[in-house]
């Protein structure tokens, strides 16, 4: 099993994203308790965890960033993956994903918070940004069991803040049509959805994607079950993979056709993280012999050659 570095006796922890601020290192992670005793129903009781750290591996909790919100809302089921930015004026802003009870959990949205100082987090009142029919499919199309607009990533690139999205196209093959969602905004409050910065490429969906300058390199870093992509032969027997398409610029155009698993089974939703000056995978150990573990791994060096 990879190294944990976040387990918690009473909590699953999963998807997660680190924010640096100084020496101190922030972590965000998904949590719900194993008294749900199946994990599968952990995803409808999901919470925004929080940490510090100095060094990746030693972590003290803080108080949980963000819980389901009072209904009726958009996030008033649960709160599901994001990332964290610091804004212009030196305050800091968490994009998460919200699922609400009026529709079972089965339309995700995207919505944002405020915080002076990482901990306490305040919800912003702007509307929560939703999936285009133009560009995306929605739930009414009935080719999927939701409406996949989720685990925001958001960045700054040449005086623009850009926000990747897990979404899947209206075109193609349904069994693969995720791609990356793209929004942008001159400030962090108003927000355009624009089309796809990718095409089909076989992948059902394209979980918590991020992009990063790898050693030189522009990287497109994301996740997506053997179970949910029509190019699953790539997987073997394995029942999880992450995955890496190299690209052009940090909006690619990205080679979709010749991405390549990462070869660590039990890894899922992993992150590009900085680690003492390298670069490095953090991400959450999904199965292990068929079993939910539930906890955050060890940072793991970088290198092509965990490439298949």
């Amino acid at each position: 099993m990879i190294g944990m570095t976040l387990e918690l006796s009473d909590h699953w922890v999963w998807d997660n994203w680190v924010a640096h601020n100084g020496d101190d290192q922030h972590l965000f992670f998904l949590r719900a308790s194993r008294a749900l005793i199946d994990p599968d129903r952990r995803h409808h009781r999901a919470a925004i965890g929080h940490a510090v750290s100095q060094n990746l591996r030693t972590w003290t909790l803080l108080p949980d960033a963000l819980v389901h919100s009072d209904g009726p809302a958009f996030d008033d089921l649960a709160t599901w993956t994001g990332s964290v930015i610091q804004a212009p004026d030196g305050t800091w802003r968490l994009f998460y994903t919200g699922i609400s009870r009026a529709e079972r959990g089965l339309t995700q949205r995207i919505g944002w918070a405020t915080s002076p100082d990482l901990i306490e987090w305040t919800r912003m009142t702007s509307p929560a940004l939703e999936a285009d029919p133009r560009w995306y499919e929605t739930l009414g199309e009935g080719t999927w069991p939701d409406e996949a607009w989720r685990d925001p990533f958001v960045f700054e690139h040449e005086g623009l803040f850009h926000m990747f999205i897990t979404a899947r196209s209206n075109l193609g093959d349904p069994d693969g049509r995720g791609v990356v969602g793209h929004a942008t905004s001159p400030d962090l409050d108003t927000w355009t959805v624009l089309e796809p910065l990718t095409n089909p490429a076989g992948f059902g969906q394209m979980e918590v994607v991020q992009a990063r300058i790898v050693n030189g390199t522009p990287s497109l870093l994301f996740s997506c079950g053997a179970a949910d992509a029509s190019v699953s032969a790539a997987f073997g027997d394995r029942a999880t993979a992450t995955w890496v398409a190299r690209g052009e610029t940090l909006l690619g155009p990205w080679d979709m056709a010749g991405a390549r698993p990462v070869q660590l089974p039990s890894l899922y939703a992993a992150q590009f993280v900085r680690d003492r000056e390298e670069w490095a995978l953090m991400g959450f150990t999904n199965e292990v012999d068929g079993v939910f573990v539930g906890s955050i791994i060890d940072p793991i060096p970088w290198s092509d050659d965990l490439l298949g």
